[in-house]
């Protein structure tokens, strides 16, 4: 692609997610949603392969759906109340409308059924701006507007996901399948706990970017798509295969690893909240989650030849590859203990 027109492309990226995140009125905040989409599908398509363009298609025309419910509750509760502000959202009906309009756009169950065949035809960078930096428009929408949204709603969203986030990855080979279920499993931990402590929703997101950004960087610098072929990593780079083991882990929320704690913080403020029983599902959905990226652990580390690491390597050139973010990333991944 032309620099100017990738430039152009993640300037607008930029653009639209500030317009949602600055806007208090409604059509400012579904333009800086269309901009984000818009943006995005130059980026997706770049590779003109009929994969690409059946997960760009796909993509379009469900981000134009939600976009198209999203602007109508508001346009319903404009009509019955006389505001376009976020927060004067007085209509039931229209609120939750709009937190059906949100899930599809970020691929909550029972309505995440494209994201895992989007994710599946796009490039790793690509996808990696698809599972991040998409989501954070949606999500400054919700934070703002939890307080008016029923609560029964996103806990059903939230369990919903959480479940199918961790069956839907079981008996996965492709890696961007699996980090697309694992993608639809941490949201479904953030809505849960959406309505009753935004700010644990904050930090779950946060250490879902950093730790899905560790992932997608470590995935493309051993070129790796399949499970077979990053069993091969160990012979590239073991210091990276083993920094791979841990940032998977820290995915499937084992202690002491980073990705442990908004787990832990969550399931006690459900607790606190006297939900156990949401608290119990979802603590057993997670093991779904942990057996899968157990599986890619093993694949990745535990097949590894018991020969010295250094001498076992393979040679080759030094790879051009994004070490400073990598580096960054990672480190806050697996070691930014509770």
């Amino acid at each position: 692609m032309n620099p100017m027109i990738l430039f152009m492309m993640i300037s607008s990226l930029s653009l639209g997610t500030t317009l949602t995140f600055i806007g208090s009125h409604w059509l400012l905040i579904w333009m800086g949603l269309e901009i984000n989409t818009l943006a995005i599908i130059p980026l997706m398509i770049r590779q003109h392969h009929p994969r690409a363009v059946e997960a760009t298609t796909k993509y379009f025309i469900t981000q134009a759906t939600a976009s198209t419910l999203l602007l109508f509750a508001s346009v319903t509760n404009a009509w019955t109340s006389g505001e376009w502000s976020l927060t004067e959202m007085l209509n039931p009906t229209s609120a939750t409308l709009i937190t059906i309009a949100l899930a599809l756009k970020i691929g909550l169950a029972p309505l995440h059924f494209w994201l895992p065949e989007v994710l599946q035809g796009l490039d790793l960078i690509t996808g990696l701006i698809l599972s991040t930096w998409q989501k954070l428009a949606p999500f400054a929408i919700l934070l703002q507007l939890y307080p008016l949204l029923n609560p029964n709603l996103l806990l059903f969203l939230g369990i919903s996901s959480t479940i199918v986030g961790g069956w839907g990855g079981l008996n996965q080979t492709q890696l961007r399948k699996i980090l697309a279920y694992s993608s639809i499993a941490h949201l479904g931990w953030m809505i849960t706990i959406l309505h009753y402590s935004p700010s644990l929703t904050q930090l779950n997101l946060l250490l879902y970017i950093i730790m899905t950004l560790t992932t997608f960087l470590l995935f493309k610098t051993f070129n790796s798509t399949k499970i077979n072929s990053i069993a091969t990593s160990s012979s590239k780079s073991p210091l990276l295969t083993i920094l791979t083991l841990m940032t998977l882990l820290s995915l499937g929320g084992l202690p002491p690893l980073s990705g442990f704690m908004p787990k832990w913080l969550i399931l006690q403020e459900l607790s606190k909240q006297t939900l156990p029983i949401p608290a119990i599902i979802m603590a057993l959905a997670a093991l779904l989650s942990l057996f899968f990226y157990l599986r890619l652990c093993y694949a990745t580390t535990l097949t590894m030849s018991p020969n010295p690491i250094f001498m076992s390597s393979s040679w080759r050139t030094k790879p051009n590859q994004p070490n400073l973010i990598l580096s960054l990333s990672s480190s806050l991944s697996i070691l930014l203990l509770p």
